[in-house]
């Protein structure tokens, strides 16, 4: 019997709402949406985390930037500062270099201290904070930051010794005008880099063939009257007057061959110069006493200006980089070892003792090939000398830089250089004021630790 159609309706209408309610049971695929809403806060957290991260870094990389700035400048007079100027200062200088906004609670302390001999330290730390925007659905308001800028300089001592071409070919191509320039701007950066007096010590070697020790030394035990270009011959043998006209050179051997009389000269008229020392001692900085120890005097036609020993008259120093003038041949290493003999606690100079605290430094410029010393004029002769006189002075602590003003012999002197990035190539004499100031910053040993 077929049901009418209203009940067959209502069984189908049955069949179709039990089967669409199973179904709905067994689709799981609407759990996305319950799962999307639970995942939302934690997605939107990890975006605004990011957002919020990124302000803070930059926040924290501009205070770091101001903190080292400040730091570095304050090192250059926190020395002579009490507690209340050095922060006053760093305050001002950390002020106006931070410029942000969204920081808040900004504030600054400074640590001045000596954690060793003659060795500084400025610390400046900085904190603040930066107001979140997203974390704050979480429960985080604000990022705490903190950087710290620190200073360490080493106010070590100091003695440097200069030892400078003055020969002939300093003359040509501006060099000696150009190398005045420089080492004055080196002078001047040291004396400023000087905290106390005395922290930097410098001597000034001008050197050709000879040295000039200076005419105030006639009547020193180290200056040797004995001897000369010929050791047979002594100082008096080619230094005065005959009896009878004998051609130029004057001296005694020509004098008593021609019959004459020969009459010494006065000590007094020595024009300062001296000659290399008797060997090994010219490569050495062996203290003066004994004959083969002491200085040969020399009554060289091309004298170079007096050296200067050691000293912090920075007056003087200057006027004698500016009594320098170009003369005679060139023999690097009796400047070389003249130089190191200046640094030397030993006599002549009796510089100050080495100590953990001292640094002894040489800068050694020329512009040629060695052409003469007392024994030879043959170059490859005296570079062994000079390759001698800078190896043993590196054996002895000294640091050595060395410059080569367009000519010379680039070997050697990148040899003689203590390492290779303390060797200086000047193409052109107008760079030598850049080489001279790279070099005296490098020796003010000013650097940002952190």
């Amino acid at each position: 019997m077929i049901p009418p159609p209203s009940s067959r309706n209502k069984t189908l209408a049955g069949v179709t709402t039990t089967m669409l309610f199973k179904r709905l049971l067994l689709d799981r695929a609407a759990g996305v949406a319950p799962l999307l809403g639970l995942c939302f806060i934690p997605l939107v957290g990890a975006v605004g985390a990011a957002v919020d991260y990124s302000r803070a870094a930059s926040v924290r990389t501009s205070m770091q930037m101001a903190l080292d700035s400040t730091a570095l400048m304050l090192s250059k007079e926190a020395q002579g500062l009490n507690t209340a100027q050095l922060g006053s200062k760093a305050t001002a200088y950390f002020n106006a270099l931070f410029q942000r906004p969204e920081a808040s609670n900004v504030q600054i302390t400074q640590e001045f201290s000596s954690p060793a001999l003659s060795t500084f330290s400025l610390k400046i730390t900085g904190t603040t904070t930066v107001p979140t925007v997203f974390w704050r659905v979480l429960g985080t308001d604000h990022v705490d930051i903190t950087a710290t800028g620190e200073v360490l300089w080493g106010i070590k001592k100091l003695n440097l010794a200069l030892a400078l071409d003055n020969t002939g070919s300093m003359s040509s191509s501006s060099k000696m005008t150009e190398l005045k320039k420089a080492a004055h701007t080196l002078l001047t950066t040291l004396q400023n880099a000087a905290q106390t007096p005395g922290d930097v010590k410098v001597s000034i070697i001008p050197f050709a063939t000879d040295v000039n020790v200076g005419t105030g030394n006639v009547g020193a035990g180290w200056i040797n009257w004995t001897g000369g270009p010929n050791p047979a011959e002594t100082w008096d043998d080619n230094n005065g007057t005959c009896s009878k006209s004998i051609s130029n050179p004057k001296s005694k051997t020509k004098c008593t061959t021609a019959s004459g009389v020969w009459t010494p000269a006065s000590h007094n008229t020595w024009n300062g110069c001296v000659m290399d020392r008797d060997q090994n001692n010219d490569v050495l900085s062996t203290a003066t006493g004994t004959g083969s120890t002491n200085y040969y005097s020399h009554q060289a036609t091309a004298c170079p200006t007096a050296m200067m020993p050691l000293s912090t008259d920075w007056t003087a120093l200057n006027s004698k980089i500016d009594a320098m003038t170009p003369t005679g041949n060139t023999n690097v290493t009796i400047g070389l070892q003249l130089a190191w003999q200046s640094l030397s606690p030993v006599a002549p100079f009796n510089a100050p003792a080495v100590s953990p605290d001292l640094d002894k430094v040489i800068i050694a410029l020329t512009d040629g090939d060695n052409t003469q010393n007392r024994w030879s004029s043959t170059q490859s002769v005296i570079d062994a000398r000079t390759d001698k006189v800078c190896t043993n002075a590196k054996t002895d602590n000294i640091k050595i830089y060395t410059i080569r003003v367009i000519n010379g012999n680039a070997s050697l002197l990148k040899g003689c250089a203590s390492k290779p990035d303390m060797y200086y190539e000047v193409a052109q004499a107008s760079q030598l004021n850049s080489v001279f100031t790279a070099i005296a910053q490098n020796l003010a040993n000013l650097r940002i630790a952190k």
